[in-house]
């Protein structure tokens, strides 16, 4: 059975983050923050225009990071090296009246045949569904999880230790 697609795929994941939205909007800035969850290594903060650097150190890989957009508590868009090339990941950031954040990502832009653009959604929903997770242990309890890194532990760097 051969499938069709008509439509652009897109990766899409979210949670509710039960801190205000500029708490968990700033993890995502900030790389003091973000690096206790998602990356090991950045260039510097999220910048509107700026190019930063992002290092997975565990894996002994990295990505150009080109901040397109940020909208302060609300929205962050970048462009950074996917699966098959540059693709665009958004942040949307939803403060609700509890005092809880309510975060969308999305990552789209990808090229390729049928069976690679599912295998390529079906990734990145499970990464950042993995980075939304760890966010979210980390700012509601102040816990590491290293979901990123525990993730796949045989293409661990060899010697490689969680901070």
């Amino acid at each position: 059975m051969k499938v069709e697609i008509t439509q652009a795929p897109v990766a899409q994941t979210e949670m509710l983050v039960r801190k205000p939205v500029a708490e968990v909007f700033e993890a995502f800035i900030d790389p003091r923050v973000t690096t206790n969850f998602w990356f090991t290594k950045s260039s510097g903060r999220l910048e509107a225009g700026r190019e930063v650097r992002w290092d997975w150190e565990m894996y002994g890989a990295s990505t150009s990071v080109l901040v397109k957009d940020i909208e302060p508590d609300k929205r962050i868009v970048i462009e950074w090296d996917g699966y098959s090339g540059r693709t665009t990941v958004e942040w949307t950031f939803s403060a609700r009246e509890d005092g809880t954040t309510y975060v969308v990502i999305t990552e789209s832009g990808w090229t390729g045949d049928g069976d690679e653009l599912f295998k390529y959604v079906a990734e990145s929903t499970q990464g950042f569904t993995w980075t939304l997770a760890g966010l979210k242990a980390f700012l509601e309890h102040g816990i590491k999880l290293n979901l990123v890194a525990d993730k796949n532990p045989d293409a661990l760097k060899a010697g490689w230790q969680p901070a």
